[in-house]
């Protein structure tokens, strides 16, 4: 792990999250189609809504895996909620890949689906098929659900500590 004064924090607004959802949307299209999409929790929930709509995919499923905690640290990874079908035709939808290891866990457990995130990094970029977004692996992105509105002070602040 990055140490925390060398993050660069990275806010996503919803805005930017759909905008970004629905481009992602676009570079699925020819890849399909799909059956239909696996959702990784909770991150994936939101693009997975998006792109549901943009394919026009009603089968949504989640797979439910814990593995970063509430101070931001990656501990180990524990499935709450796996699938109970061929992955084949399957889209798998996440957030981001940061460093793989959820990848790693979402491959084995639907090896034939095709992986996309919106976001990746280049840890975890080689995991998935198909990302929209790449930032560098010492980047935090700031989800909307994560964030709220506030005064930060201007950059170059940050950089004379």
């Amino acid at each position: 792990m990055v140490a925390q004064a060398e993050i660069k924090n990275f806010p996503v607004s919803w805005d930017q999250l759909h905008r970004d959802s629905r481009a992602l949307a676009w570079r699925l299209v020819e890849k399909g189609p799909f059956k239909g999409i696996a959702a990784i929790t909770r991150g994936g929930l939101v693009p997975a809504a998006v792109i549901a709509r943009e394919l026009d995919l009603r089968l949504i499923d989640t797979l439910c895996i814990v593995s970063y905690r509430h101070d931001n640290t990656q501990g180990d990874l524990e499935v709450l909620k796996s699938v109970d079908h061929d992955s084949e035709g399957w889209l798998i939808i996440d957030d981001l890949v940061d460093t793989g290891k959820t990848a790693s866990v979402v491959r084995e457990l639907m090896p034939k689906a095709h992986f996309a995130t919106v976001y990746a990094k280049p840890a975890g970029r080689p995991m998935v098929d198909t990302f929209v977004t790449e930032v560098s692996q010492d980047t935090w992105i700031l989800f909307p659900w994560d964030s709220e509105l506030q005064s930060v002070p201007p950059i170059i602040q940050n950089s004379r500590a």
